[in-house]
């Protein structure tokens, strides 16, 4: 059966099949948690996360059909909503509440509470939810063929595609399992360094590259453009500025602020916490209010059309592919999780924060989901709209109640709430637009889409406080690139203490790779990133750059080669997040040894007598990580263009 714009779905509107059942709602939480724990590992090293749309979907299909034996499109579809849920509500969460164990460490306060950290998550999450349904008409039924959502379609397309889901499941599992355990032999028992590095002290600035699964699959799925970009950031600030620093600032006889040593004593560690981390956050910072500045005419028109939609209203449809949440019970559910933010006394907001969080919340909300469904979530400018929410609260807040540490988390709540809102706003519009093309119930995605977030909320707190106990926030383990960022903003109106020369400079040299027309957030962040971490993400660019370019027998074989690609390194990317997860519990977990009080400490081989430990400092062990890596990436090659099916 069509819809009303002549459309018809795969499975019709007037046929009813199994969708939103107990196997598809435990595994869809699996799967939530699963992603989420994993990309808040990765989004705290890198500062970015990847979308679990697919590879939820992929997985969900070789369980379901090949494990199980069940044959139902909308309850792979079900699995996949739910479970994309969690990398969303990470995203949210990762790229602001780290801010609060940074203060509160530094306050000397210990750290926000598990409560607090998924109350936000989870308020985030479900008001995204919210203020994306009333939209849903407007953007995905009204403006199919207008707006493409990338993703979305592009995750109906392997759905339909589902007879090869089997196979291509093992694929995924094949990289979790890989990187797993060349995770847990590289970090956990320490055979091999996972950071080749060659400080050039002389001149400033060093070389190296992290030899770890996830940063080569997070190249190889943003690909040859993106990743060089990131590597071209990373260049800017490790081989020009720090040496830059170091010629003209050698001959000083005292500390340069915020340094407290003399520059020529500082190796590129030292520059960098000293000097470029602030220029790189200025660059970000820039970089993401330059996205939101060149997006407001969108801006405009998405609320002027989302605001028309609602005033006008619509008949009520009695297709079972038409029917949302109802419109009373999302006005409620809105009001219940606005009043748990101002209440509520583990959440450090109060009456005009949650204001400003309803507000700034429903814009960014229709922003995020109709921009997602033009360029995508990978381009969506979640940064720059919390930046922009950071800046306005924090300028209203230190007016109302002044530059204390209260008015500081409270500040970063609502960036948190946000951020969360608008990633997961995202989220749902592109798994609603899957749900569109394939013939799913909207009322029952979007109670899927609850249900992950509320599994989601629960487990990321566990998450950043289990991180945080293990190595710390800032640390070269968890650098939390974008946490820092925005703890940096909301310090800079606060107090008013920054490094602003510093500051001023990244985002001059942000202004001017704008003019320039090059995409300046993928460059921002690489400016701010230690070169190995780009590096490694510039090999997985330049692996699917080869694929590209390399000659298939048939235009087929290049995709499905492509294709595989994609799922082997997402599940790199899980395998890595997963073990880095459990060494994090080991080092917490208290065990008297001869080499530490820890867990983690006892399975470090490294600390064992020997020899080990002095081979892992000789220029000979980087040879052997640079080899294991290699073989890393054969593995990728096993998997994809040397499988059998792509075999010229």
């Amino acid at each position: 059966m069509k819809d009303e714009n002549g459309f018809k779905p795969f499975i019709p509107a007037d046929k009813v099949v199994p969708e939103m059942t107990g196997v598809s709602i435990i595994l869809g939480i699996l799967l939530a948690v699963l992603f989420g724990a994993a990309n808040a590992y990765l989004g705290l090293r890198v500062g970015m996360t990847v979308s679990a749309s697919i590879p939820a979907a992929v997985i969900s299909m070789g369980v379901i059909r090949v494990i199980l034996k069940r044959d139902s499109i909308l309850e792979n579809n079900m699995v996949q909503t739910i479970g994309s849920a969690g990398e969303s509500v990470a995203a949210g969460a990762i790229f602001t509440l780290p801010a609060l164990f940074m203060w509160m460490s530094e306050w000397g306060e210990g750290a926000p509470s598990l409560v607090e950290i998924s109350l936000i998550a989870l308020c985030g999450g479900v008001l995204g939810i919210l203020f994306m349904i009333p939209l849903r008409q407007a953007l995905i039924v009204k403006e199919h063929g207008t707006l493409p959502y990338p993703e979305g379609t592009a995750c109906a397309e392997v759905l339909i595609a589902g007879e090869q889901g089997g196979s291509k499941a093992g694929v995924v599992f094949a990289g979790m399992g890989i990187a797993a355990f060349y995770k847990f032999i590289a970090d956990g028992l320490k055979l091999f360094p996972s950071d080749v590095d060659y400080d050039l002290r002389k001149y400033g600035g060093g070389v190296g590259i992290s030899v770890l699964p996830a940063l080569a699959g997070v190249g190889y799925i943003c690909g040859p453009k993106i990743s060089s970009y990131m590597f071209s950031g990373g260049i800017i600030s490790w081989l020009i500025l720090m040496p830059v620093i170091k010629l003209f600032g050698s001959g000083l006889t005292e500390p340069f602020a915020p340094a407290t040593a003399l520059i020529s004593d500082m190796n590129s560690q030292a520059l960098w916490g000293s000097y470029i981390r602030y220029i790189g956050a200025g660059a970000v910072a820039a970089a993401g209010m330059i996205s939101l500045i060149k997006s407001l005419p969108m801006i405009v028109n998405t609320f002027r059309d989302a605001m028309r939609d609602l005033k006008g209203g619509r008949q009520a449809s009695t297709l079972r592919t038409d029917r949302d949440i109802p419109m009373n019970v999302v006005l409620i559910g809105v009001l219940i999780a606005v009043v748990i933010i101002w209440l509520v006394p583990a959440v450090p907001v109060n009456f005009v924060g949650a204001m400003l969080i309803a507000v700034f919340g429903f814009l960014f909300a229709a922003v995020s989901s109709r921009l997602v469904g033009l360029v995508g979530s990978s381009n969506n400018p979640v940064s720059g709209m919390a930046i922009a929410t950071l800046l306005v609260s924090a300028l209203v807040l230190k007016a109302v109640s002044g530059a204390t540490h209260e008015s500081m988390m409270g500040v970063i709540s609502i960036g948190g709430v946000i951020c969360v809102i608008a990633a997961i706003a995202g989220d749902t519009s592109q798994d609603l637009k899957t749900g569109y093309l394939v013939g799913s119930t909207p009322r029952n995605q979007q109670m899927g889409e609850l249900i992950g977030v509320v599994s989601s909320a629960i487990a990321i707190g566990g998450v950043l406080y289990l991180l945080n106990q293990a190595w710390g926030y800032g640390s070269a383990e968890l650098p939390a690139p974008q946490a820092m960022i925005m703890k940096t903003v909301v310090e800079g109106v606060m107090d008013g203490n920054l490094p602003w020369n510093m500051i001023l400079a990244g985002a001059a040299i942000a202004v001017v790779i704008e003019i320039l027309g090059i995409p300046v957030m993928p460059v921002a962040v690489g400016l701010y990133l230690p070169l190995r971490t780009t590096a490694a993400i510039m090999v997985g660019g330049l692996i699917r750059h080869w694929y590209e370019k390399r000659k298939y027998a048939k235009e087929e074989d290049k995709k499905e080669a492509i294709d595989r690609g994609v799922l082997y390194t997402s599940g790199m990317i899980a395998g890595e997040g997963l073990v880095g997860i459990l060494l994090a519990v080991f080092a917490i977990i208290p065990l008297a040894s001869a080499r530490g009080g820890y867990l983690g400490d006892f399975i470090n081989l490294s600390a064992m007598d020997n020899g080990l430990g002095a081979f892992l400092v000789s220029p000979a062990a980087k040879i052997v990580s640079l080899i294991v890596f290699g073989l890393l990436i054969l593995t990728m090659c096993k998997f994809t263009i040397w499988h059998k099916e792509n075999r010229k």
